[in-house]
This record gives C-alpha cells, structure tokens and sequence, in this order.
C-alpha cells in the first residue's frame, strides 16, 4: 500500500550500503549503520532549502504576531471572519504556514518507510523492496558491537535468538543512542524555543507547545528507544544531530542578512538627510526651481529662468538727472511736478492757510 515510499527509502539505503559496504564489507555493522546516517542526510539535504523558507516564515510570522493577536480580539465570535484575515494578513507579508511544515511532513513517512523496511529484514526472508536475498542476508549477520541492527531491548528472547544476539549486547548498544537522542532533541527544540519573541512566548498556545517540545518529546524518545530497532535510534540520532547544526547555521545566516539590512538602511538614512547647519542648496542656471518653494527674490527667479526681470516706474526712484529740465532737453518748468515726488509745499495748501487766517 505504502510503496511508493518503502521504494525510495530501500533506493537510498541500497545506495548508501553499495558506497560503504565495498569499503568496510558487506556484512560490517558499521557500514549499515552508516548507511541509515547518511540516508539521513541525503533527505536533510533536499529539504534544506525548505527549511531556511520556514525560518524565514516563521520570523515574519512573529513579526505581526500582534496583529493576529488584534483580530482575534475583533472578531471573538466568528472563527470564519479570523481565518480570512488572517489568511488576508499572511497572503500580504508573504506567508505561507503549510511551506512551514513541509520539512516536518516529509520525515514522517520516511521515518515510516525506514521503520518498515528494517523490519522486513528477517532471517530466511527473500527479496525486501531493493535488496536481493544476498542483501538481507547481509544485513542479518551484521553486527554493532555484538548487536544486529534490527534488534530492540524489549524485543522476545525467540526473535533474539534467531538474529544470534544477546540482549545484554542490544541493552549495551541501544541505551547510550537513547540517552544521546533524547539529549539531542531537547537541545534542538531549546534552541529553536530560544529564537521566539517575547510576543511568541506569552502566547499560552506557544507555551504549551514549547513544554511539549522541550520535555515531553525527549522523554518519549528514551521511553520509545525500549522498542525502537537499533537502527532507528540511530536514524533518530543523526536526525537530532543535523537538525541542530543545521539551525545554528541557518539562523547565523539570516542573522547576518537582516544586521546587513539594518546597516544598509542606516548608511541611506544618513546619505539622504541633510548636514547640520548646511542650507539648501539654490537652483543652478538652466534648472527649474521647484514650484511652491522660494530660492530667492523675484530678479534672481528671472535671472535663473534667462530673461531680464521686468521693472515698473513707479518701483523705480528717480534720480537727480531726472529732476534737470535740460537733461531731457525741454522747458519744462522747474515746478513741473513729478508723480510720487514731493519738492515743497504745494499752492492749494498756501491759499487754504491764508483763507483761514
């Protein structure tokens, strides 16, 4: 029912087994163990892409976290309301909460298909998905410090028997991988619970989550490792592992990207402001001035536009040369009045005086 993924899984570890197994032997312990590590890593590898977009959700998720928080306050009663604004509100920031849980979805049916495969590797059994009869054979007869990979602590004494191993030998084996896998999962949720805001965290939501994720998920590793193959404590292991260096390196990335950012912004924001003290600079010639701001008085505006500034008379004071009749080569009379000019008391106001003397 479920071989579209028991093939691929069984592909890479034919695969992984082939490369290790012309190296250590076909039948080494260790090179089936290292096969199941780097089929771990071949899948951490395709999904790496994946998991920095979901870093990068995540942080801009927690950047308008508030503004979830306002429409759920808004619409207390109608969940249909909630979910198109929220849907609203993430199609605008870029969001998309299922890219998040791409990398997540994908290790579940591996982890399945793994678990699977590794229990149809029986002694007497024939052809497994990808592996010939020579393979599982192969597979059977290896060994980890006296125990066969596919073997478990809680696993009868008559299955034991039929692999040739000592349950001491698998007690040996299993528990350190428990104890390491469940330290390694609460390290990697501890780091990733470290990157949440404040915000994040006060959500009594994220809070339960994160308890489960930092205590209840590493004590069901070491609770289940009692009935976990081997060979899936290590998948586990190497899973952990990766994960963890793979998020310190990930979010030492993106921190770097946004200080660049902030940095970038910063140098603009300086550029563009003007310096203390320094006055805006004139229109030079040629160049339009901008409309509605002033750069000078009306003679320069003229000048700058390359026409002469026009001037009225009566703006314009006269001069001595002006007030010479003979300048202007007439007999004018030196009582000739001059519009805006004032030479003396004038006749009208005389004979007023006299009159009311």
């Amino acid at each position: 029912m479920l071989n579209f993924i028991y093939y691929p899984v069984s592909f890479i570890l034919w695969c992984w087994h082939w490369v290790f197994g012309h190296v250590l032997g076909e039948s080494s312990g260790l090179a089936w163990a290292l096969s199941v590590v780097f089929l771990v890593f071949t899948l951490r590898a395709l999904l790496f892409k994946p998991f920095v977009g979901q870093v990068r959700s995540m942080r801009k998720m927690q950047e308008f976290a508030p503004e979830m928080q306002k429409i759920k306050k808004k619409y207390p009663n109608d969940r249909q309301r909630q979910a198109a604004e929220m849907q609203k509100l993430q199609s605008e920031h870029g969001v998309n909460p299922l890219g998040g849980c791409l990398p997540m979805l994908v290790q579940i049916p591996v982890f399945i298909g793994l678990f699977h495969v590794l229990r149809s590797f029986k002694p007497g059994w024939g052809e497994v998905y990808f592996f010939d009869a020579k393979g599982v054979e192969s597979f059977v007869q290896a060994k980890l410090f006296g125990a066969n990979l596919s073997t478990f602590i809680t696993m009868p004494a008559d299955q034991l028997a039929a692999f040739s191993t000592q349950r001491s030998a698998v007690i040996i084996v299993a528990i350190p991988l428990m104890i390491i896998a469940s330290i390694a999962t609460h390290f990697t949720a501890r780091h990733s619970v470290a990157r949440q805001t404040q915000s994040a965290i006060d959500n009594p939501q994220t809070a339960i989550m994160n308890k489960l994720t930092l205590y209840i998920f590493p004590l069901g590793v070491l609770v289940g490792g009692l009935f976990f193959p081997i060979a899936i404590l290590l998948y586990w292991l190497s899973n952990n592992g990766w994960t963890l260096a793979q998020q310190h390196f990930v979010y030492r990335r993106i921190d770097r990207e946004e200080e660049a950012k902030k940095v970038e912004a910063i140098s603009q924001r300086k550029d563009l402001a003007p310096k203390p003290g320094a006055k805006p600079n004139a229109p030079r010639a040629g160049q339009k001035p901008t409309p509605g701001v002033r750069t000078g008085n009306a003679r320069a505006m003229g000048t700058a536009k390359g026409k002469r500034p026009a001037t009225r008379a009566q703006d314009t004071p006269p001069t001595a040369a002006d007030l010479t009749p003979e300048s202007n080569g007439s007999s004018a009379s030196a009582n000739t009045e001059i519009p805006g000019l004032i030479t003396g008391r004038s006749p009208g106001k005389k004979q007023g005086n006299k009159k009311r003397r």
